[in-house]
């Protein structure tokens, strides 16, 4: 009865450990963060930079679609940098995000235009930085309007006056 009453032990075992024995050795997918998105995401001190992607159509002019989350106090001021692929020469621009999420390049909401960036289909180094804090330079896809989600992002060069002589 003894050896009947350990075996039955035994299999039970082995059939726990054979159907849960993988949870043992393989890692929990759902304790790594992956980015489900186009864009890249960040870190820097108490900012957070998610989904950041440039939106252009030929490379000369994109526009960056990203949101930051200050989880800090008070409104940062965030500086965006990158090299000119033309120039050669470093861009800075400086923007204001406030406490709580702040988004770019949406529709209807502000542009950071960059110029002479890498044709759409590459990656391209952003450096961003604010107060003291030291920052990060990621590197952003480059990505067309012609997905559907994209449609309307893309930046339109600014008409330049010309002038006529006067009759």
């Amino acid at each position: 009865m003894r050896a009947r009453f350990a075996a039955s032990v035994l299999v039970l075992g082995l059939v726990g450990f054979g159907t849960a024995g993988c949870a043992f050795i393989t890692p929990q997918a759902t304790t790594e963060i992956v980015e489900t998105s186009d864009g890249v995401n960040a870190d820097i001190g108490s900012v957070a930079i998610r989904n950041a992607t440039l939106i252009s159509d030929d490379g000369q002019l994109a526009s960056l679609l990203v949101s930051f989350v200050n989880t800090g106090e008070g409104a940062q001021q965030l500086t965006v940098q990158y090299e000119d692929e033309i120039t050669g020469k470093r861009v800075t621009q400086k923007v204001f995000i406030d406490e709580g999420t702040t988004s770019f390049g949406a529709k209807g909401t502000e542009q950071i235009l960059l110029k002479n960036v890498t044709a759409p289909g590459s990656l391209f180094p952003v450096y961003f930085q604010y107060g003291d804090v030291s920052g990060k330079q990621i590197m952003v896809p480059v990505l067309n309007t012609s997905l559907p989600e994209y449609d309307g992002l893309a930046p339109t060069p600014t008409p330049t006056a010309t002038l006529f002589p006067a009759p």
